[in-house]
């Protein structure tokens, strides 16, 4: 056998192993890298090097890759028939195991369930030591997107979950290296998952947190992620009493959407740069709430419009809101709608000042009568349309500044729904 050869056979035989295992993604990634690159003849014989590739062989090229279960177990099944006879028995296995799989990757598209992603289960992009960060889909009545979820090193009991929305331009690889969520949350034994916006769905990869087609219970981009929620409680050990969703900039709106339409299934919200929940319902709404603020955000109902009446509907979630006062993309007013909405007017504040690093902050805690903090504000000094404290190894972070990401962790653990049923 030629080192080629010799190749191809264990990379079979460790697809074997992983289908055994039920890791039937990488065993057909694995499958399909091997196909590409080993062409073999009947006799074994491997071709020149001028050979082209086999028309048609699918090849893996990074994560945004797509893999089709039906079509690339087919390709591979063609191809198996130039393996030599003693290599086709563990073939045949692992086509077996792939085939069983098509069905249910197949009903993504009514039933509401999730698949793994190219990379399988491996670790991909932004891991903690100790955990991992993998690549999912999911698919409902609603839509469609992928996620990355990180899976913290084993704990006893159920975990809470944390959902992470980027900001526009952003994917969820760079927005958990600019967060550092990921590290903190294997600390405290927290999933996270990073749902990803697609071109397709806005040019500037936002998340569309101004068309009200998007902001509603069970539909659009709010209904996708709701499912998306339950679909990993569905899989993993959540406590389902402590689920959180969080969001920067554009990601920070439509987490405040989410969080509004589903108080039934988060326990907390965290708004960074962001807007008010439905305080606007097209570009042009969105961009003149960016620019100088949503209408009646200063007081609750004091002007007419949509943004006045929408600053009046309550979040009934525990919030907390971060906010640069330097933003010079989205107005820091909007932080102040946030808060309206999260009815700090029945609450009492609590206020306190620090320094952190270049910028000054403002720390308000509002408690309810029982003494119970039910929403956080931070205004930080100094600080623009990025998230504070973070790493520069992500976009639109701002290493100088209070932790935004320890305070959001902190306190949505210390927060928790009754009986949280989504």
């Amino acid at each position: 056998m030629t080192e080629r050869h010799n190749a191809f056979f264990t990379d079979i035989a460790e697809a074997t192993r992983l289908t055994q295992a039920g890791r039937l993604g990488e065993a057909t990634a694995l499958i399909q890298r091997s196909l590409g690159g080993a062409n073999l003849s009947a006799e074994g014989a491997r071709p020149t090097d001028a050979s082209p590739a086999p028309h048609g062989t699918p090849r893996l090229e990074g994560p945004a890759t797509r893999l089709d279960p039906e079509v690339g177990a087919a390709q591979a099944t063609d191809h198996a028939t130039l393996i030599p006879e003693r290599l086709r028995e563990n073939i045949d296995h692992v086509m077996q195991g792939l085939r069983s799989l098509v069905p249910s990757l197949n009903g993504l598209t009514g039933g509401g369930q999730q698949a793994p992603g190219p990379n399988g289960t491996e670790p991909d992009g932004v891991a903690s030591e100790g955990g991992q960060f993998v690549e999912r889909s999911f698919s409902n009545a609603a839509g469609a997107r992928d996620y990355k979820l990180f899976i913290p090193s084993p704990r006893s009991g159920p975990r809470p979950l944390l959902v992470m929305l980027h900001g526009c331009s952003q994917s969820p690889e760079d927005f958990a290296a600019g967060t550092r969520m990921n590290t903190l949350a294997e600390e405290e034994g927290v999933y996270v998952a990073y749902p990803r916006q697609t071109s397709r769905a806005n040019a500037q990869k936002c998340w569309n947190w101004f068309e009200p087609g998007d902001q509603g219970r069970e539909m659009g981009e709010a209904g996708i992620v709701a499912g998306l929620v339950r679909a990993i409680c569905a899989e993993h050990s959540i406590d389902r009493s402590r689920i959180y969703i969080a969001g920067l900039s554009a990601g920070g709106a439509a987490a405040a959407n989410i969080a509004r339409a589903y108080p039934d299934l988060f326990a907390g919200l965290g708004v960074h740069s962001g807007l008010a929940a439905g305080c606007a319902r097209d570009l042009s709404s969105a961009l003149s709430a960016m620019r100088v603020g949503a209408p009646g955000a200063a007081e609750p109902g004091g002007a007419a419009g949509f943004g006045a009446g929408a600053v009046t509907q309550k979040l009934r979630v525990p919030t907390i809101v971060f906010h640069g006062e330097g933003d010079g993309t989205v107005h820091p007013r909007n932080a102040d709608a946030v808060l309206a909405q999260a009815g700090i007017d029945a609450l009492t504040p609590r206020q306190e000042g620090g320094i952190n690093g270049r910028h000054s902050y403002t720390r308000t805690r509002y408690a309810d009568e029982a003494g119970r903090i039910q929403v956080e504000a931070w205004s930080v000094q100094g600080a623009g349309h990025a998230w504070c404290g973070g790493s520069s190894a992500g976009s639109y972070t701002d290493p100088n500044g209070p932790d935004a990401s320890r305070a959001m962790l902190d306190f949505f653990l210390s927060h928790s729904l009754t009986g949280g049923q989504g």
